[in-house]
């Protein structure tokens, strides 16, 4: 039970992220919590290290060299004013950042867009003079709720497309949940426009072309942005080819990093870059979580429910409650077995996709592409939202968002 009291007030921290005049930062708060659970004696440092999912890691790792090659050579504020010239007003630039980044987050991942997009956004924001915070949340909810809709949109959708005995997980993925990601991508521009009116203005926003700073970088980038496209691609072909070859999301990123990393004059600039704190918070949360579930405290309060488990009720609220305490891929890797085991439908199979996934839009810690925008956030310009602007909008947002797939996933 320490444990599960390290992990409260772990939460606790992250709310009001100050002690006194000390300011803290998640990934300190993260790393707080596994160091307590290490010298209290709730996991053992061989545990520790095996907690760690290194493939998650390197995955980020490799997307956040692309990350700074994009963004240090101009490329990405090149390619942003090219997609956001056509909005005319803050409307038109909130909807079409839930809608381009979120249909795009299905199918390079939540957690690639989340690493390129969030500089975008902070750059989108000085340049029309539109609160930071409303478009870092846009960005946010844009990538948790558009990841939805693939099997390859994040970690968790992937694992049930390939362990859930899934024929064509594609055809099945937009079956159920394309038209209701649609709806809800739109229930989240209503719900920000609700929250932040005083941002919203009849102005013309006024785009300007940014200029390529380092030539040699952009093209390199761009030869990691086709790598990373052409190897979705791949993927996406391998899966629904039903081929038996270990090509993970690790060899994606790692890959594409690579032109960066090799042939980039500036290598040792842009590996000083990499957002080397949020790979210690998700080292820290690996360590945390698997000290929680080892207390056994998750699975005693799963057993005393006495639920049936294939409701489809059950399936969305369990796993948007219990995501937010051992993340959403520990998650649906310990519930996938137990509806395989109770013969679970191909829609119950998507309910657990739609539930784990949408989960990252209650609280900062539901979503690992949350905390990425937020530690790209503060590191790049000192902008942050706190655990309490989140929840404000997150918790009627999931409540929407989750009536929306109940009704439409009834439907079949």
């Amino acid at each position: 039970m320490i444990s599960v009291v390290i992990l409260l007030f772990v939460f606790s921290l992250i709310a009001v992220r100050q002690i006194g005049k000390i300011k803290l930062e998640i990934w300190q708060v993260m790393t707080f919590g596994a160091l307590a659970c290490l010298i209290t004696g709730q996991i053992s440092p061989i545990e520790a290290l095996r907690s760690i999912n290194l493939d998650v890691i390197l995955f980020l790792f490799g997307m956040f060299v692309v990350g700074v090659g994009l963004e240090e050579s101009g490329y990405l504020s090149h390619i942003s004013y090219k997609i956001f010239k056509r909005a005319k007003s803050p409307d038109e630039l909130l909807f079409l950042i839930l809608y381009v980044i979120g249909i795009a987050s299905a199918f390079l991942m939540n957690d690639t867009l989340a690493i390129i997009g969030t500089p975008v956004v902070l750059h989108l924001s000085r340049k029309h003079q539109t609160s930071p915070k409303l478009l870092l949340l846009t960005l946010a909810f844009a990538v948790t709720i558009g990841s939805v809709m693939s099997p390859i949109g994040n970690p968790q959708n992937l694992l049930i497309a390939l362990e859930g005995s899934i024929k064509n997980p594609f055809v099945l993925f937009f079956k159920f949940l394309l038209v209701p990601t649609m709806i809800n991508l739109a229930i989240a521009f209503f719900v920000l426009r609700f929250f932040y009116k005083e941002s919203f203005h009849n102005n013309s926003l006024n785009h300007s072309q940014e200029p390529i700073k380092n030539k040699n970088l952009a093209k390199l980038s761009k030869g990691s942005l086709f790598l990373i496209v052409g190897m979705v691609l791949l993927k996406i072909s391998i899966v629904t080819a039903g081929i038996d070859i270990d090509f993970r999301l690790t060899y994606i990123s790692l890959i594409a990093s690579m032109p960066i990393l090799i042939f980039a004059k500036q290598r040792r600039q842009i590996l000083k870059n990499v957002d080397w704190k949020t790979l210690i918070f998700f080292v820290s949360m690996f360590v945390l979580m698997r000290s929680v579930w080892d207390s056994g405290f998750i699975q005693s309060v799963i057993n005393s429910m006495e639920i049936n488990i294939t409701s489809l009720s059950m399936i969305l609220v369990v796993s948007i409650v219990l995501s937010q305490f051992i993340s959403n891929v520990p998650l649906v890797a310990l519930y996938l077995p137990m509806l395989l085991e109770a013969g679970a439908s191909s829609r119950e199979m998507v309910a657990l996709a739609a539930g784990s996934t949408i989960a990252g839009n209650l609280f900062i810690l539901g979503a690992a592409s949350t905390v990425i925008i937020i530690q790209n956030a503060e590191k790049k310009s000192g902008e942050t939202i706190t655990f309490i602007e989140f929840a404000r909008i997150g918790i009627p947002l999931t409540i929407l968002n989750t009536v929306v797939y109940y009704i439409y996933l009834s439907l079949f």
